[in-house]
């Protein structure tokens, strides 16, 4: 199992994310995973930069690790042609070390800024698969006409190709939807949820033409020395983790996912994250998941101490995994 670091556009400056992804590199993890953003999900994390122009300067500074991305390409802030184009020359400047882009149907939160208004579920996903479609021919170099009612395409052709395209994954919270990306995607990822949910997720993926594609896992978690400031921080930066699927795609600004959490505490959060404090709860929780089958298990500690907590997972956690 690879073991990734999640950049949060979220909660730190694009600088700092430079930085931080650059120490992870240093401090063991073997790969990086970003998601684009235009919005926080909360007022309290009060960044988001703009994740393609980051992702050129972080695969430049860098040597070796891998970035994987999740992308919105349903035709709101990204045109499916501008996002293969993007896709495209990150991987020709850097030949395999774009393995994979999620793409996924999007939240209201980031695609509602540019004034298309926001349509049901079901739309959302017709508009994905028919994008993933257009990118995937425009990676492979096809001339690619095609008209739909929520883009059209005329005779786009991408010149500068990557030596081999990254694989399309598609991003799913529920077993419905991950049974659906199983019979197109090349993939799938998911964010951590109870383990015999997870199962199911992933059951539904494979038995749904899912079966030996790769799969990736997300695990928000909240690090620090004590478990009462592991708590508090996982309530102060990352409560919005608490609301449910369908306001996590359509709650438009970040006021209302702050006001939609108000009635969360503090105590609440352990039911939404693990908090960490040593080396040895984290092992265990990478543990408990193993059994699922993701190949790819990408950290996203909402602390803000990312510099601690990436010198613990040098420390106390890589070592041992790869002992392991």
């Amino acid at each position: 199992m690879i073991i990734g670091y999640h950049a949060s556009h979220e909660q730190f400056t694009p600088s700092e994310l430079l930085h931080y992804a650059k120490a992870a590199e240093d401090g063991g993890f073997g790969a990086v995973m970003t998601s684009d953003h235009i919005a926080p999900w909360s007022v309290r994390q009060a960044n988001s930069g703009n994740n393609w122009a980051w992702l050129g300067a972080a695969l430049a500074q860098t040597s070796e690790v891998p970035f994987g991305s999740l992308a919105i390409p349903g035709g709101w802030r990204y045109h499916p042609t501008v996002l293969a184009h993007l896709i495209a020359t990150l991987s020709e400047m850097f030949p395999g070390r774009v393995p994979w882009i999620a793409l996924g149907s999007g939240e209201a939160l980031n695609e509602m800024v540019v004034g298309e208004g926001w349509p049901e579920k079901e739309e959302r996903n017709e508009r994905l698969k028919t994008a993933a479609g257009i990118i995937r021919d425009l990676l492979r170099g096809e001339t690619v006409t095609a008209h739909h009612p929520w883009f059209d395409v005329d005779e786009a052709k991408l010149w500068s190709l990557p030596p081999q395209p990254p694989a399309l994954f598609g991003a799913a919270l529920t077993a419905k939807t991950a049974a659906w990306l199983g019979s197109w995607a090349d993939g799938l990822i998911t964010i951590r949820k109870p383990k015999d949910e997870l199962m199911e997720m992933v059951a539904a993926f494979r038995n749904n033409g899912g079966a030996g594609k790769p799969m990736a896992l997300q695990l928000q978690l909240s690090w620090a020395a004590t478990r009462d400031e592991a708590r508090q921080i996982a309530w102060q930066q990352w409560r919005n983790a608490a609301a449910t699927p369908d306001k996590l795609a359509d709650l438009r600004r970040p006021e209302d996912f702050d006001k939609a959490t108000e009635d969360v505490t503090p105590e609440q959060m352990e039911d939404v994250m693990p908090l960490i404090t040593k080396g040895d709860e984290l092992l265990a929780v990478i543990e408990e998941y193993r059994p699922c089958g993701f190949g790819e298990l990408y950290i996203h500690n909402v602390s803000r101490d990312q510099e601690g907590f990436i010198q613990f997972m040098a420390r106390e956690v890589l070592p041992a995994l790869r002992q392991a």
